[in-house]
C-alpha cells in the first residue's frame, strides 16, 4: 500500500501537497514599488581596443582525451567574437574553462589584465564575467522580472537572515530596477509580470541574456543564444547584440548558425577537435579551405 501511495504521489504531485493549497490561493501581482530605489553601483568598463579577455595555451584533459589543446585567443573591449567549429569541437568546453565551470589542465585565462584562471566561477562572475548556456534555464513559475533579477544577487549585500526578517526591502528594490532596466534594454519591457514559462524560446534567450546582463559584466558570453530560433527572433536577438556591442560590451559567442556569426563578429575564431584551426575576419574564415574541409570534410 505505502508503495502504490508513493508512487501515486510521484505521479500525480511531484511538489507535494501545498501545490495544491497554492493554486487555490488567490495571485496578487507583485507591487510596483521599485521605481525610486537606490541604482545599483557599476564597475568601470575597459576603454574600446583595451583587451579585456586573453586564452593562453588552453588544454583539458579528462583522463586519456584530450577535449582542448593550446587554444589561444584574445577579445577586446567593444568587439563581438565569434568562436565556431564542428560539433564537439570543444567550444563549450572552452566556454567552462574561462568561466571556472571546469579547471584548467594547463594555461592561463587573463581578464582586464589579471589572472583567473582556475578561480571560482563565482568569484569569476564578480570580477566582470557573465554567460549564459546552451540550455535555457530558469525557474518557469516565477516571473519574467523575478527570474532576471536573480541575476544581479552578487551585486547584493544582504544575507539570508535578513531576507526572512524582511530587512532587505530597500536592496530588493534596488535588484528589481535593474532587472527591469535589462529587461528594457533587450526589448522586453511589457513582458515583466509574465511567467517566465508562458515565454516562447526566442523571448527565454532574451530573458537569458538579461539576466546576465543584471550582472554588470564587461564581458559577456553566450552559448548558442540562436539555437531554435524563429527567422524574426533571430532578427531580434542580432538587434540586441549590435545594440550591447554599441555600448562598449565585449561579447564572446559560440553559434552554429554561420549566417548570423558572420553577420555580427568582428573577429571569428575556429576550432576542430580541441584545437584552434584558423582566426581572423568573416571574410578570411568564409575564403578558408581549411575551415570548408573541417565542415565539410574535403577541401574541394
Amino acid at each position: 500500500m505505502f508503495g502504490v501511495l508513493l508512487v501515486l504521489t510521484l505521479k500525480y504531485a511531484p511538489e507535494g501537497i501545498w501545490a495544491f493549497v497554492d493554486r487555490l490561493l488567490p495571485k496578487t501581482p507583485r507591487r510596483v514599488d521599485w521605481q525610486d530605489a537606490a541604482a545599483l553601483a557599476q564597475r568601470p568598463k575597459p576603454g574600446v581596443g583595451e583587451v579585456v579577455l586573453q586564452a593562453r595555451d588552453l588544454r583539458k584533459t579528462f583522463g586519456g582525451l584530450v577535449a582542448v589543446n593550446a587554444i589561444n585567443f584574445e577579445v577586446q573591449a567593444g568587439q563581438i567574437v565569434g568562436l565556431i567549429g564542428p560539433n564537439g569541437a570543444g567550444k563549450s568546453t572552452t566556454f567552462n574553462l574561462i568561466t571556472g565551470v571546469l579547471p584548467l589542465s594547463s594555461g592561463q585565462v587573463s581578464f582586464c589584465g589579471q589572472d583567473i584562471s582556475n578561480l571560482p566561477s563565482r568569484e569569476i562572475a564578480q570580477r566582470g564575467i557573465s554567460r549564459t548556456f546552451q540550455h535555457v534555464k530558469m525557474i518557469a513559475d516565477m516571473t519574467v522580472l523575478e527570474n532576471v533579477a536573480l541575476g544581479a544577487h552578487l551585486r547584493g549585500q544582504r544575507g539570508t537572515a535578513s531576507a526572512m526578517l524582511r530587512l532587505d526591502r530597500h536592496e530588493e528594490q534596488s535588484l528589481l530596477r535593474e532587472a527591469e532596466l535589462q529587461l528594457r534594454r533587450v526589448g522586453m519591457g511589457d513582458s515583466l509580470h509574465e511567467l517566465a514559462g508562458n515565454l516562447a524560446m526566442g523571448p527565454q534567450r532574451l530573458l537569458e541574456i538579461a539576466r546576465a546582463l543584471c550582472g554588470d559584466p564587461a564581458l559577456l558570453l553566450l552559448d548558442e543564444p540562436a539555437a531554435g530560433l524563429r527567422h524574426q527572433e533571430k532578427q531580434a536577438l542580432i538587434g540586441v547584440l549590435r545594440q550591447l556591442k554599441s555600448e562598449g560590451l565585449s561579447i564572446l559567442l559560440v553559434e552554429h548558425d554561420m549566417d548570423l556569426v558572420m553577420d555580427i563578429s568582428d573577429r571569428i575564431v575556429v576550432m576542430e577537435f580541441g584545437t584552434r584551426l584558423i582566426e581572423g575576419t568573416p571574410e578570411e574564415i568564409q575564403a578558408s579551405p581549411a575551415v570548408r574541409a573541417a565542415y565539410l570534410g574535403t577541401e574541394h
